[in-house]
């Protein structure tokens, strides 16, 4: 650390780093702005992005909902979800009142294009009174049955893209875009027909953590990585999304979803895209994305018939997280007591490139589960001829882990000698945390996403291609399960590594998993 002219400790490590300030002036809207998403998330990473200073000069932010609200009543609900769920604590003055000063509301329903015309009035007057610019980035954090409609409605009320003459128009839409390959493909079409594919940003907040940026950067910024990052070296990874949680008050939506359609199709299919992807041709969003799609198109189809041996699925049972006894599946509110939805769902994926040929991809993704972890490891193959330790030291593969959440950093496992006159090895880690590393606490993803849809770059927000191959990869596994009872559930103590089927999946490879 080197102090700065103030007296301030600067970390080196960011020294250098421009500022972020979003140059465009624009409009936010937000639909679905009485909802918890917002209360919990996104209002937060709008006031967190202008404490940041990087919210543009001219700004405005407007909330629609059905509720019987007013811009007073708005700006008073939006102020205590800040006091509550702000990563920066309480909302500060005078920061608040100006900040209150460029949120309005619009009462009104989906379906009803008078109540579009009254948000094309509210949007034209903050043009003309903070300066916007005409410039429009609307969020549905609606019910996905949703979307299509407000998007309808956008195009009768006169708010589309080729009605605004005088800058620009995007859409983020929340995930799931769709619930299978049919229903992905009809809500793309509705949206298409009013937005084009560079104006339509599908958000995935897990591509907004700090971490899974870095996966890039670790790979194609070292060169000690990437010569190794190939079917030479590698012998398979493993990407992991637990979670203790269980479906707290979601079970009505998580009952018809499963961990399959809400994490391995859309979170952790996008982690392996970047694990695996080639290197770009540039660092613009459309090279990125171009080999994110190649990764995901080359993976091999999965077999209805072998869909028992390349995917394992699970549900929880009572059990203990944290010491605390929790309830099964089948007994959390808004779950059907004979519910064959799985919460946890476990994938075995080959890519069939010269880079990836014969190395498995094992994915997982579950509620419930011992501990809070999202990871991906990179477990290297063994040496080829033992020349240290004795006979009953084990020399472990090395791997490399890219830790997600909670803890965000990396970490190398390698073998080494143990100080003494014998020659014994032990695997030693050598670990990296963002926080202690930069000095700094990453920001929550949506600030990063939103942000970023505000200055038009659409790096980290999946394309139409890309969506529509991962829900083509999972539905033989989906059709399967969907219409096959599994006799086992509940299989899966609260608090616990997930089903013994999820086990035998690596054991048939003659592998493990990794200790959640």
């Amino acid at each position: 650390m080197t102090a700065t002219a103030g007296g301030v400790a600067a970390n080196p490590l960011r020294k250098g780093l421009a500022a972020n300030r979003i140059a465009d002036p624009c409009n936010v809207i937000f639909f679905g702005a009485t909802g918890d998403l917002m209360k919990r998330m996104l209002l937060p990473a709008m006031w967190n992005l202008r404490l940041e200073d990087m919210l543009p000069s001219n700004y405005g932010i407007v909330g629609f909902s059905r509720s019987d609200d007013d811009d007073e009543k708005f700006r008073e609900e939006m102020r205590k979800a800040v006091d509550e769920f702000s990563r920066s604590g309480p909302a500060k003055e005078p920061l608040w009142s100006d900040f209150a000063k460029h949120l309005s509301y619009v009462s009104g329903t989906f379906d009803d294009t008078n109540c579009f015309h009254k948000l094309r009035a509210q949007l034209e007057k903050n043009d003309k009174e903070l300066g916007t610019g005409g410039n429009r980035l609307f969020y549905l954090s609606t019910p996905p049955s949703l979307f299509a409609p407000i998007v309808d409605q956008l195009d009768k009320g006169g708010l589309g893209p080729r009605d605004n003459q005088t800058g620009w128009t995007r859409i983020i839409v929340e995930k799931p875009f769709g619930t299978d390959l049919d229903s992905a493909r009809a809500l793309q079409a509705e949206v298409s027909k009013v937005f084009d594919e560079k104006q339509i940003y599908r958000i995935d907040h897990y591509l907004g953590k700090e971490p899974v940026q870095d996966i890039m950067a670790l790979r194609f910024a070292n060169v000690i990585f990437e010569p190794l990052w190939n079917r030479r070296y590698v012998d398979s990874v493993q990407i992991t999304a637990a979670e203790t949680v269980g479906v707290e008050q979601r079970g009505g939506y998580y009952d018809n979803a499963g961990a399959l359609r809400d994490m391995i199709q859309n979170h952790v299919m996008n982690l392996l895209a970047l694990v695996a992807m080639e290197p770009p041709v540039a660092a613009d969003a459309d090279s990125i994305r171009d080999e994110k799609f190649k990764v995901l198109r080359a993976i091999r189809p999965i077999d209805r018939a072998r869909v028992t041996l390349e995917s394992a699925r699970g549900q929880y049972d009572a059990g203990s997280i944290a010491g605390k006894p929790v309830p099964g599946y089948r007994e959390e509110p808004n779950v059907r007591p004979d519910s064959n939805t799985e919460t946890f769902a476990a994938v075995k994926l080959l890519i069939d490139n010269w880079r990836w040929a014969g190395v498995p991809f094992y994915l997982r993704s579950g509620k419930r589960l011992a501990h809070k972890t999202s990871e991906i490891a990179i477990t290297f193959r063994s040496i080829p001829h033992r020349l240290f330790g004795d006979a009953g030291d084990a020399l472990d593969n090395n791997v490399l882990v890219m830790k997600i959440q909670p803890e965000e950093g990396i970490s190398l496992r390698f073998n080494a000698k143990v100080p003494g006159p014998k020659m014994h090895i032990r695997a030693v880690s050598m670990d990296f945390n963002y926080g202690t590393g930069f000095g700094v606490v990453s920001a929550p993803a949506y600030e990063r996403l939103i942000g970023d849809a505000m200055r038009g770059d659409a790096t980290l927000f999946t394309r139409w291609d890309a969506v529509e191959t991962a829900w083509q990869i999972v539905m033989p596994i989906l059709d399967k399960w969907q219409n096959t009872i599994d006799e086992s559930f509940s299989n899966y103590s609260a608090g616990g590594q997930g089903p013994p089927s999820s086990d035998r999946l690596l054991a048939m490879d003659g592998r493990e998993w990794r200790k959640i």
